[in-house]
């Protein structure tokens, strides 16, 4: 081949890999990443007196250390605020798992993190409280140290789920979230993360007027410069109001929302269901979309995959598999091209 056009050739697959945008591909995310899951006599007294119950926590997740070196590149995190501190130091399980006779089970809070003040990680307030990461500063500094000792990896993303229920007799009652709790969780991230080490609603807005125009238009950041970055979203809606309050379409603010479609806020959109017709339509237009593979013991891997949604959410990755072999992967792969957007992706460009 002439020198010419071996040069053109490498220049044109240069400029396709600076186009690509880091909505182009699909990865793969652990759901409620954290899960420790039960102690053997909370799980005996849970059996006990809801089996159900019980049947749907019995699982774990390895450390989110172990699971970014497996690839995974989406994190769930359950927090609640704790502004003072301690608000979750005394779960009741541990007096009512006494109170059966059952064997005290190991300490869940050995060092006190629970004391202080700041957001914790949990599930279920009381039941089921053991996390691999505590408190949520901690759990974001796992992420921050490999992601700089990283720097050309692929997007991290940190799904946030804000928990305030609290119903049972027994349950401790949650803080509620308000504007400022919000602040300070915008904070909290801001102690682990500069801003330049994350992909920030401000950033993706650019010049634009709404967090939704410039996604539909501009689009998101370029792959290329997203590498190495984080990005935070929120999983629920409820939270909108007040997190968009004073900050229109999300300025000054760290957290994508749970979007709805036609609201200044809009890039991102959470839809579990992966057969939902909508998704597609999404992602074409320019949003960032999250689906699961599996939820309420249904499989629905294929569905997801092809889906087009860019971040696909499963308790089952990569080497963590099933009884049955069952896992969500892209046959050795961290990340594909996005099956609904694969013309303008370039596959040897995923590696990180």
């Amino acid at each position: 081949m002439p020198p010419y056009k071996l040069f053109l050739r490498r220049a044109l697959a240069l400029l396709a890999v600076l186009a690509q945008s880091m909505t182009d591909i699909q990865i793969i995310g652990s759901h409620n990443s954290y899960h420790a899951g039960l102690a053997p006599s909370e799980m005996q007294y849970l059996r006990k007196v809801n089996p159900k119950g019980a049947a749907s926590l019995d699982y774990t997740h390895p450390p989110l250390l172990d699971q970014l070196n497996l690839g995974v590149r989406k994190f769930e995190l359950d927090i609640f605020s704790d502004s003072k501190g301690g608000l979750f130091a005394n779960p009741a399980a541990i007096k009512l798992i006494a109170k059966e006779g059952l064997p005290a089970d190991p300490p869940f809070d050995p060092t006190g993190k629970m004391q202080k003040p700041g957001y914790k990680v949990i599930h279920v307030q009381d039941f089921d409280y053991r996390s691999t990461c505590q408190p949520l500063v901690e759990c974001l500094t796992i992420i921050g140290d490999w992601s700089k000792a990283h720097p050309r990896h692929l997007p991290i993303y940190v799904l946030l789920e804000t928990k305030t229920a609290g119903s049972r007799p027994t349950s401790t009652t949650p803080e509620p979230v308000t504007a400022e709790s919000l602040d300070a969780l915008d904070a909290e991230i801001l102690s682990v993360f500069d801003e330049k080490h994350l992909i920030t609603p401000d950033a993706v807005r650019g010049k634009a007027q709404t967090l939704e125009q410039a996604v539909l238009t501009t689009g998101w950041p370029a792959l290329d410069k997203a590498r190495g970055k984080v990005v935070f979203l929120f999983d629920q809606e409820n939270i909108t109001a007040k997190y968009t309050e004073g900050h229109p379409a999300l300025e000054g603010r760290i957290v994508f929302t749970n979007s709805t479609p036609g609201t200044p806020d809009a890039a991102f959109i959470k839809m579990n269901d992966p057969n939902s017709p909508k998704i597609p339509e999404l992602v074409r237009r320019g949003y960032l979309v999250r689906t699961r593979a599996d939820a309420d013991g249904r499989i629905q891997k294929d569905a997801a995959l092809a889906s087009g949604a860019q971040i696909i959410s499963t308790d089952y990755y990569f080497s963590k598999k099933m009884p049955d072999g069952y896992s969500v992967d892209f046959g050795g792969a961290i990340a594909r091209c996005n099956p609904v957007k694969a013309r303008k992706c370039n596959a040897n460009a995923l590696i990180d």
